[in-house]
């Protein structure tokens, strides 16, 4: 897979907005890794240091009322994320074009008010 974003960099951008969202009332998990080198199946590690050749790094954030967004990101440049924002308000955003971490900061910046409502977070 080709490397376009650097995904140690992307992770700092999630440490970085961490702790405002938890200043939000969101609940930030593990940030989890993925070993393109490992065997198949390839199972997620939370220790960067066990991860040689990251392929994509993901985190699930929670909310109020069983909220959810979940983000993956590819080195490749886009990303898989799924949110639950109600019973009724469910789905997949869009998630392409990333060329940069600071990119990824931007979607970040997106997709939670998109999850989670308005937060203050900013």
């Amino acid at each position: 897979m080709e490397r376009v974003v650097d995904l140690d960099q992307a992770a700092a951008v999630l440490a970085e907005r961490a702790a405002r969202w938890g200043e939000a009332g969101l609940t930030v998990g593990r940030v989890t890794w993925r070993d393109e080198a490992a065997s198949w199946p390839q199972g997620l590690e939370i220790d960067r240091e066990l991860v040689g050749d990251p392929d994509s790094v993901g985190v699930l954030i929670s909310g109020p009322a069983d909220a959810e967004l979940s983000v993956v990101l590819f080195r490749g440049g886009w990303a898989d994320v799924d949110f639950i924002a109600s019973l009724d308000d469910a789905g997949t955003l869009p998630a392409f074009g990333i060329d940069s971490a600071a990119a990824f900061g931007t979607q970040l910046d997106q997709w939670i008010p998109r999850a989670f409502g308005k937060t203050s977070d900013k």
